[in-house]
């Protein structure tokens, strides 16, 4: 199906035309230190953190269901006892990485390599400004973000229809991945076969999900998809949270004093 006539049927409500186009399920990664967020992370996992007033984990949670999305696999390791409690309130899997202590992100995505279909690959940390999820997916892709001048992020290179073509990590003025990614059953059969056979050597254990992709892009095949600045928040340490919640100043500032008084 063309993507006009994909968009048209969406559009109209015709959603037996598109049914192979349907997501099926969404994965949560939540299993990781958050290091940088320490010693804060010590006692709350960055993922359960109260940002404006929700938890992270649950405002992503609630607009994957506002989408329409069915299940939701939330993948555990560090205080994994912590995360338990939304079994019951929103109806989601609980999936434990037992690897998360020796293995990157990648190992989450083993844990889960059984239900990978038409999926959503989340990070529990990610802060959507606005839902940016649906029931009905055209193409696989990975969400980016443009940053003016120079970067650490990855950044993407892509062809005359989207198609990424070459991923390097640094640049500057560039499209950046950020945020979630979309597979659809033909993307996650390719990578979990990938995966399965990677995952046992052991130059692979600080591997992210995304240096397999990398790795593979004759073979995995991912578009871009492009954000407006400001819709995807990534919270990479303390400060970049004050920034977006007040709230935390006070902390940071005790924080900072109690170092310097050491």
């Amino acid at each position: 199906m063309l993507k006009n006539e994909f968009e048209s049927c969406y559009r109209q409500g015709d959603y037996e035309a598109i049914a192979a186009y349907k997501v099926d399920n969404a994965v949560i990664m939540a299993a990781g230190f958050a290091s940088r967020f320490a010693p804060l992370s010590e006692i709350t996992p960055k993922a359960l953190l109260k940002v404006k007033g929700e938890i992270m984990i649950e405002r992503q949670i609630r607009q994957l269901r506002d989408a329409g999305i069915p299940d939701i696999y939330v993948v555990v390791g560090y205080k994994k006892e912590m995360f338990y409690y939304l079994e019951e309130k929103y109806d989601v899997h609980i999936i434990e990485n037992p690897d998360y202590t020796t293995r990157n992100n990648h190992s989450s995505i083993y844990a889960v390599r059984q239900y990978l279909g038409n999926t959503y690959i989340c990070s529990a940390d990610n802060y959507f400004m606005e839902n940016v999820f649906d029931a009905y997916v055209y193409e696989p892709y990975y969400s980016a973000v443009y940053m003016k001048g120079e970067t650490d992020e990855y950044c993407l290179s892509t062809n005359f229809n989207g198609k990424i073509t070459h991923v390097k990590i640094g640049g500057a003025n560039a499209w950046c991945m950020m945020g979630h990614s979309y597979w659809n059953r033909e993307f996650s059969q390719k990578y979990v076969q990938l995966l399965e056979a990677a995952y046992p050597l052991p130059e692979t254990r600080d591997m992210y999900w995304e240096s397999l992709y990398m790795q593979n892009l004759d073979q995995l095949t991912l578009y871009i998809k492009k954000y407006p600045d400001g819709i995807i928040r990534e919270f990479d340490n303390l400060d970049e949270l004050c920034l977006f919640d007040t709230s935390y100043i006070p902390y940071r500032d005790s924080l900072k004093k109690e170092i310097s008084s050491e």
